[in-house]
Formats: structure tokens, C-alpha cells, sequence
């Protein structure tokens, strides 16, 4: 099993802005995240298009399979998959995902996404990832698909 970060990285459980906070994605957040998801889902399809038509069809209960994969692949730190919170934790404002990569060149590939009702945090949301990224985790180069390279450009990055 391959790590995407060295075993003595201690990793970050919560990160906290003006605006959200950032913490593991866990399937406790199912109601949230389904409600976050399903009300962004021509949003999401935009940004991982190239990829799939998710979350077209998702069901309550995928999600909560979903969710409980992203919480082993946390334990396991193979990816890491963070739900973006209100700070009264009333609303799931979306999720950020730091995945491993085939891309040459890159060491993770990062994606991000804030739910329909609040396109206004999109911006700060990525800003604040590429800078945590770069401050906080030990990688050295870090891809973002569909922001900072085009999908062409990611297909031809593919090893």
C-alpha cells in the first residue's frame, strides 16, 4: 500500500479561515455533504467533467459509501478528503480533495469545489488550498486539473 505522504507527516485535521473551516470528511457528514452535492451538480460536473458525470445519479446511500471510502483512504493516507464547514456546522459549504497522481511531474493532484448557494467562496477556497499545500504538506509539486492545467493538458501529462 502507498502512502501519499512520508510516515512521520503529521497531517492536518483542521484548518480554519475567515469564512470556513476545513476539516476530514467523515461519514457523519452524509446529510450535508448529499445536501452540498445534489445541490451543486452542474457545478461539479463542470469541474470533473473530463473525468465522469458525477454526481448525476448519486443516491443518499452512494454517498454514504463514498464518504466511507474517503474516510479509510484518510486513515490509511493514501488520499485525504476535507469537508469545507460553516463554523456554526450548519451547512456543508463543499470539500477539498488531495489525491495521488500519475501526472509526470507532480507528486498530488488537488481539487476543490464550493456548493451553488455560495460560488463567492470558490476563489478564497482555492487560494486557500494552494496555499496550505504549499506551507503545510510535504509535496513539491502539486497539480490542479481544471484550474491551473486544462484536461488536455493533464492527458498529456498521464505516465
Amino acid at each position: 500500500m502507498k502512502h501519499l505522504v512520508p510516515p512521520d507527516f503529521v497531517v492536518p485535521l483542521r484548518l480554519e479561515t475567515p469564512d470556513f473551516v476545513l476539516r476530514p470528511l467523515l461519514i457523519t457528514d452524509v446529510v450535508k455533504d448529499y445536501d452540498a452535492v445534489m445541490t451543486s451538480v452542474a457545478q461539479l460536473q463542470s469541474i470533473f467533467s473530463r473525468q465522469t458525470r458525477w454526481p448525476e445519479g448519486l443516491s443518499f446511500e452512494d454517498d454514504l459509501i463514498d464518504l466511507g471510502w474517503h474516510h479509510k483512504e484518510f486513515k490509511v493516507r493514501r488520499s485525504f478528503a476535507y469537508t469545507v464547514m460553516s463554523y456554526d456546522k450548519s451547512i456543508c459549504l463543499g470539500c477539498v480533495y488531495i489525491n495521488p497522481t500519475d501526472l509526470t511531474g507532480y507528486d498530488a493532484e488537488a481539487f476543490c469545489w464550493a456548493r451553488s448557494s455560495h460560488p463567492h467562496l470558490d476563489q478564497p477556497l482555492y487560494q486557500v488550498l494552494k496555499s496550505w499545500l504549499q506551507t503545510d504538506w510535504p509535496f513539491a509539486a502539486v497539480a490542479y486539473p481544471g484550474r491551473t492545467l486544462t484536461w488536455d493538458e493533464v492527458e498529456s501529462l498521464k505516465s
